[in-house]
Formats: C-alpha cells, structure tokens, sequence
C-alpha cells in the first residue's frame, strides 16, 4: 500500500539493476582521456540513481592498479583500483567488479565520480552523476498560487508559479523574483549542481526572530534547457519552510531536508 504522506512518484529500480547506455561516454584527468566507449552499463548501487561501469578494455591503458583489496558495493564484490593518469594519482578511486557481482558488470569498472576532471555524455558535459533513464524532470508553469512562511514572516507570495516535477522528490514550487521578499533573506555561498537541472546560480538563507535557517531557497539562472523554464525563479525547500498552495498549508516532507 502506498505511504498516503508522501505525494509524488517512488522510485522503481533497486539496488543491483544493470542496463546498458546507449550514448557514448567520456572521462578526462588533466586533459588526458581516461576512457571513450559507447559500451558502458548503468549500473544502481542504490535505487535514487545510477553510476556508468565502463568495460575495462576501453581504459586508456596502464590506468589502473590493482590496491589487492576487495570491497562489497550497492552492487556486489568489486576489486578496488587506483587511478593513475600522467603525474595525476587518485588513490583508491576505481573498483572493478568480481564474481558476485551481477554478470553482465564482470570485466567493467566503476569510477569515482569526483575522481575524474570531467564527465561527457555524446559531448554534453555531465554532472554529479549519470541521469536516470527511469527519472523525469518537467518544469510546467501553473496557475497555482504560492505563499511562503517562516517563523511567521511572510518570505513570498505569488500568484503563479512554474511547479517542477522530479521522479522521486517533492514537487518544487519557482516564483519570480518580483514575488519574493529578498529584504528578509540574506544571499549564501552555498553553490550545488545538479545533473538534470545544471549548476545553481544564488543560494538564500532567512535569520528570524525566532532562529537562523541556512539556504532554504535557491535558484538557477542558467538551466539546462530541459528545464529552462525555472531560469532565474526562486524555490524554497518544503522541508524548511512552511508553503502555502491554493491557499491550503502542505505537510513538511519528512527526511529530506
């Protein structure tokens, strides 16, 4: 039965799901090709996203070295490698999948994310982490009008929003900036990327009467076009204020914030 509290889409894929990717993919350290392939697999060590595994015959070569150390991930038993790539050492930063591990990822490799420079899907850069291709993200403009609160401060209030729909989280509420009492809020420099939305532009944070909250709003002034909807509108996390749709008060999401 499904949680009545909750109000949007689960996730469907667990823990273990391979698939392979039908896009090429790249990885750079210092400039120098780690590896270009289109055979690479999405492979889930946990059910919100993927990660690529990426068949250890399309590594440049001599990249790897074997740490002589086996560890259990999301997916099964993997051998941990050391990436090295010129004078550019990433200790620890690569496992290449063992017996216990699904059989379609034996001979293939996951990396590290942070660990290389750069990431390409075909010759798109890529961000934080592989899309998923069971995720959507929509930006719809609505006519729904929006109320902020917060410690009994009124920090927007709109009388149309653009609602962002993302498989798996809350739905997101942006406002124009003309409907958000910047007055209150005091700019962070928290910066956060997103691999379906791109790479945030401003970050608020709100000091009340009552307590300081840390970046409850942001916004992203130069979105990927999928969602280029939301450029330079303002969302204010659920969890950390008290929002306001059509007039009706919406429950804090639990465990997100």
């Amino acid at each position: 039965m499904a949680d009545e509290s909750i109000q949007y889409p689960g996730l469907i894929v667990p823990a273990g799901h391979v698939e392979p990717v039908p896009r090429r993919v790249r990885a750079t350290i210092g400039g120098s090709t780690v590896f270009d392939t289109r055979r690479a697999l999405y492979v889930w060590e946990w059910p919100p996203y993927p990660q690529f595994s990426i068949p250890v015959e399309d590594l440049a070569e001599g990249v790897l070295t074997d740490d002589g150390r086996t560890e259990e991930r999301g997916a099964g038993p993997a051998r941990r490698h050391t990436l090295t790539v010129g004078s550019e050492v990433r200790e620890g930063a690569a496992w290449v999948w063992t017996d216990g591990a699904p059989s379609a990822l034996l001979g293939t490799v996951r990396f590290e994310w942070e660990a290389l420079d750069s990431w390409f899907e075909e010759d798109e850069p890529v961000f934080v982490h592989p899309r998923s291709p069971y995720s959507r993200v929509d930006a719809l403009r609505s006519s729904s009008s929006i109320r902020v609160e917060l410690d009994g401060a009124v920090l927007a209030e709109a009388p149309s929003c653009v609602k962002l729909f993302e498989t798996g989280l809350p739905t997101r509420y942006y406002l124009d900036l003309t409907h958000v009492d910047r007055a209150r809020l005091r700019r962070s420099d928290t910066v956060t990327r997103c691999p379906y939305k791109g790479t945030t532009s401003s970050y608020w944070s709100f000091d009340g009467d009552v307590a300081s909250h840390e970046d409850i709003a942001w916004a992203y002034d130069f979105p990927t076009v999928h969602v280029d909807r939301i450029a330079g509108l303002v969302a204010f996390y659920n969890e950390r204020v008290d929002l306001h749709v059509d007039g009706a008060k919406l429950p804090r999401p639990a465990g997100r914030a």
